[in-house]
């Protein structure tokens, strides 16, 4: 019999509490302006979890016409005139590089993996990947 009146007078408790925190009628609060709130994820932390990942930032205009030139003079189906297609790529093959730096063969299968076209869907043959990957590491990432 406690627990009933005391599960009766929690309900009852909440009910209240509920109640109180009901909108008010007041026409100011009606009226004001609604606050945006603030986003709460900015760049920078995204950055650091690429840092961290191995991706390096986007490259500077040269750095990208640099990566460009060197890809196409591979074979220029690996760029396929999708630019930024490539360079996001080479940014993740980066961190193929950061991640297994002594493993040049797993470096080139992911290479030959990522870098696709409508001519190559399955890659550019694992003759060309590893070129590809020290046209990515030269240029995108000479720091790893």
């Amino acid at each position: 019999m406690n627990r009933r009146i005391a599960v009766t007078l929690t309900a009852v408790a909440l009910a209240a509490t509920l109640s109180a925190c009901g909108s008010s009628d007041d026409d100011s609060e009606a009226s004001a302006p609604k606050k945006t709130p603030a986003p709460s994820a900015s760049a920078a932390p995204a950055a650091d979890a690429e840092a961290a990942a191995g991706i390096p930032p986007k490259p500077d205009a040269a750095t990208q016409a640099r990566y460009i030139r060197a890809l196409n003079a591979i074979d220029p189906g690996i760029v396929d005139g999708d630019e930024d297609k490539a360079v996001s790529r080479g940014r993740d093959q980066c961190s193929t590089i950061h991640n297994f730096p002594k493993d040049a063969a797993k470096q080139a299968d992911l290479a030959n993996q990522r870098f696709t076209s409508p001519s190559h869907p399955e890659g550019f043959g694992m003759a060309t990947a590893p070129r590809i990957v020290k046209a990515v590491h030269s240029n995108l990432c000479p720091d790893f």
